[in-house]
């Protein structure tokens, strides 16, 4: 199926293009979303129009972002996790976790949406992109590290010096022999 693009849509492509789609994605989608429309002889005829607006809007768009972008791009977020042996997590720092993040540091809510990466499983920096726009693409550095260090090194510095516990006093003889005369006594009571 062909189809005008009335919007910009991530990975198909931009307003006022023509596209072949699966019918499926085109019926189930994009028509419903109203991003693109059935390619006819009246649509194709505005389709300097449609450039023309879907431009200005992804300038008016971009200028609202650039700001944002700007706030994002020295970003720097920090997450510490559970780690196996190998050096794999045991959960994921997922986009959600992520967009709670930003969202706390630079005041301003970032959809989960945005954020273009898988869940990070791995310890270590990695650098996420957020997509704003079409065009606005600002990167930001994710850091996981492991609890296991975190939590020794709480601990050599919480640590004391031992000190030597003092051994219990050996029971002396009179004590040993009562003892034994007592357990004596509670069998043969048992006994009879």
């Amino acid at each position: 199926m062909k189809v005008l693009l009335l919007k910009d849509v991530y990975g198909l492509g931009r307003a006022g293009d023509v596209k072949k789609v699966a019918n499926g994605y085109g019926r189930n989608f994009l028509l419903p979303q109203k991003l693109a429309v059935l390619v006819a002889p009246g649509a194709l005829m505005q389709v300097e129009r449609i450039k023309v607006e879907a431009a200005k809007q992804r300038e008016l768009l971009n200028e609202e972002m650039a700001g944002l972008a700007e706030q994002l791009s020295g970003v720097e977020l920090n997450f510490k996790a559970k780690v196996g042996e190998t050096g794999k997590l045991y959960g994921s720092v997922s986009q959600q976790m992520i967009s709670d993040a930003l969202s706390v540091k630079i005041g301003t809510q970032v959809d989960r949406h945005w954020i273009e990466s898988q869940p990070l499983r791995e310890v270590g920096e990695h650098m996420v992109k957020i997509r704003l726009t079409f065009d606005l693409v600002p990167e930001v550095k994710v850091i996981v590290e492991s609890e296991e260090e975190q939590k020794k090194e709480q601990k050599k510095k919480k640590r004391k010096p031992r000190t030597k516990k003092s051994t219990p006093k050996a029971k002396s003889d009179e004590e040993t022999a009562t003892d034994e005369e007592q357990v004596k006594a509670a069998k043969e009571e048992k006994a009879k």
